[in-house]
């Protein structure tokens, strides 16, 4: 079935018929990699898959593509490792192209026999993928107008890349009919549903270190209403109280404008001044030297607050109760440190015994939820794959993947 976003609407793969056709997949197979190229969490690729098997299982040729990394950096590798994980996990034998759009890509794509599929080599060696244009600018490209040529659908499975308007994702649907992947669907559905839906009241917890996504996301929230309480944490929740005038060391106070500079520093105390139902933490772990201690948020004059404290826990706790949807975005702490990863994991306790739909974004919560008891993890909503686009998602802005999806319905007529 379509499925709305954004006042309009896009195909699913239930509105394809794939049989005996060539179909171009965008994936976001991006992964952490090690220093000796190993693929050090699998998770994308894993859930790709299980797309990957059904188009195959369905009659269609495969064309996979993927970004890895960004030029020049660490994690700016090759795909072949990456093919070989697909393989395995979804139980289809996955070519390999060391090639993107030049002669062995072409000829392999053009051979590609229903039921088959290859994964072509990381598209950010061609440089238009690096480049931010509008979608009818890219199907213009090498890259688009090549594959287009020797393919009749196109498959967005990427929604962690689709606020990106590079020509992998954004270029195909004005050439090809298109349709959202498995991955996207249950993105959009989840997000749609926590966003858009009659259900109240909504509760949004926003953590984590990117000061000014986050405070987009809390204009957005607070100004359209479609958060009744916005609870912060991390760092969001020190830029809030900063904007509310409490003292801060001088450390966290040059980390806040290192981090999110004059503006959101202004738009974070714009929204207090006019008063929206903003929530910060009423207390923190702090460090100081070796050891650590509870401080209120009102006596934060020495150290660095690592943790929210017992108090914001329960106070938290209490909003979250009877709330009927509730989203989390980013850790209350530093997690990566066993001292500081109570906050996060007693919130999202509270999330989920709370009988609230739950929506979770971040890698962070992952390997949270991993850790906590069978009956809690049968209680989750919905965990993101979504970094960025997750972030453009709830601060309103159109994800222009998926705005290309919704033209292409209306170009190729598909819903």
């Amino acid at each position: 079935m379509p499925l709305e976003y954004m006042g309009g609407a896009f195909a699913t793969l239930d509105d394809v018929d794939v049989k005996g056709k060539r179909v171009i997949v965008r994936f976001d197979l991006n992964s952490p990699v090690g220093k000796d190229g190993e693929i050090l969490d699998d998770s994308r690729i894993v859930e790709a898959a299980a797309t990957l098997r059904e188009l195959c299982d369905r009659g269609a040729a495969v064309v996979a593509l993927s970004h890895q990394g960004r030029p020049l950096e660490d994690d700016f590798v090759s795909l072949e490792k990456h093919a070989s994980l697909l393989a395995r996990h979804s139980g289809v034998d996955v070519g390999f192209v060391m090639d993107v759009v030049g002669p062995e890509a072409l000829r392999t794509v053009a051979s590609l026999r229903p039921g088959e599929a290859v994964l072509l080599d990381n598209t950010r060696i061609v440089s238009e993928d690096y480049i931010e244009a509008e979608g009818r600018v890219h199907a213009r490209g090498i890259m688009v107008s090549r594959l287009s040529k020797l393919a009749s659908i196109y498959v967005n499975e990427a929604f962690s890349a689709s606020h990106r308007s590079q020509a992998s994702i954004v270029g195909f649907p004005y050439v090809l009919p298109s349709a959202g992947g498995r991955i996207l669907e249950r993105e959009i559905r989840a997000l749609n549903r926590a966003v858009t839906s009659g259900e109240r009241p909504k509760v949004v917890v926003l953590g984590g270190a990117k000061l000014k996504d986050a405070v987009k996301i809390v204009d957005y929230l607070t100004s359209s209403g479609v958060a009744d309480e916005v609870l912060t944490t991390g760092l969001v929740g020190l830029l809030f109280l900063y904007a509310r005038g409490y003292r801060l060391t001088r450390d966290v106070a040059n980390l806040l404008a290192r981090k999110g500079g004059e503006e959101a520093i202004t738009k974070a105390r714009r929204i207090v001044e006019e008063g929206r139902r903003v929530r910060a933490p009423l207390d923190f772990v702090v460090e100081v030297g070796d050891k650590t201690y509870i401080k209120p948020a009102d006596e934060l004059t020495e150290g660095v607050p690592k943790d929210i404290g017992p108090s914001t826990v329960e106070y938290f706790g209490a909003k979250m109760r009877g709330a009927r949807v509730i989203v989390m975005r980013g850790p209350a702490g530093v997690i990566e440190d066993a001292r500081f990863r109570r906050g996060t994991v007693e919130l999202v306790k509270a999330a989920l015994s709370s009988g609230a739909y739950t929506v979770f974004g971040g890698g962070h919560f992952r390997a949270i939820l991993r850790e906590l008891p069978d009956h809690l993890k049968s209680r989750v909503g919905h965990l993101s794959t979504g970094g960025g686009a997750l972030l453009y998602y709830l601060s309103g802005r159109p994800l222009p993947g998926v705005k290309a999806l919704v033209d292409s319905a209306k170009i190729f007529k598909l819903v």
